[in-house]
C-alpha cells in the first residue's frame, strides 16, 4: 500500500537534511506526544514541548548536544544566581530563562565562530531557545531528571523517525 513504512532507498536518493521543514515538523509532532506520554507515564517533562524532536533531529551530532545541555545548565545557573539579587518567579522567571538562554547559546556560537543556529560546522548549540526551555525544566524538576528524561525521549523520537523516513535521515 502506498504511503506506510519508510520509503525505499533509492540508488543515488540525496539524505534528507535534518532541518528539512517536513521532517522538523514531524519530529516535532512526535516529540510532542512522546512528551505529553512521559509527562503523564511517569511524570518528567522532556525539556520542554519541542526539545526532544529538535535534540533528536541532532543526536548524530553528540557534540552538538551536548554543547546544547550545557548551553542550557550555564543558562540555569546563571538565573539561580540571579534570583539571588533579584526577584524572580512566574512569566518572568519563564522569560529570563529563554532571553538568557538565547544570549549563552548567542556566545557558545560566537566562541566557535558560528553565529547561526543551523549552519554545520559540525557542531553548535541546537536552536535558540532550546538552552532556555531546557533551563526552565532543569529548573523546574531538576536537572538529572530533565537531562535524562530528554534524551530518553529524543532517542526514541529518533528511532521513530528512521522507521517512518528510512536510511534518508541516517548520516
Amino acid at each position: 500500500m502506498a504511503g506506510h513504512g519508510p520509503a525505499p532507498a533509492q540508488e543515488g536518493s540525496v539524505p534528507m537534511h535534518p532541518l528539512d521543514p517536513q521532517v522538523l515538523a514531524l519530529a516535532i509532532g512526535i516529540g510532542l506526544g512522546l512528551n505529553l506520554v512521559s509527562a503523564e507515564m511517569i511524570g518528567l517533562a522532556a525539556g520542554g514541548m519541542v526539545v526532544p524532536g529538535y535534540i533528536a533531529l541532532f543526536l548524530d551530532k553528540p557534540w552538538s548536544v551536548a554543547l546544547t545541555l550545557a548551553a542550557g545548565l550555564v543558562t540555569f545557573l546563571v538565573v539561580r544566581a540571579l534570583s539571588l539579587f533579584v526577584i524572580v518567579y512566574g512569566r518572568r522567571r519563564t522569560v529570563l530563562m529563554i532571553l538568557v538562554g538565547y544570549l549563552i547559546g548567542a556566545l557558545f556560537r560566537a566562541a566557535e565562530g558560528t553565529y547561526v543556529a543551523y549552519d554545520d560546522p559540525g557542531f553548535t548549540v541546537v536552536g535558540y531557545i532550546i538552552p532556555g526551555l531546557i533551563a526552565l525544566w532543569m529548573d523546574r524538576q531538576g536537572l538529572v531528571e530533565t537531562v535524562c528524561a530528554l534524551l530518553t525521549t529524543s532517542v526514541v523520537v529518533r528511532l521513530l523517525l528512521v522507521l517512518f523516513i528510512g536510511e534518508q535521515l541516517l548520516p
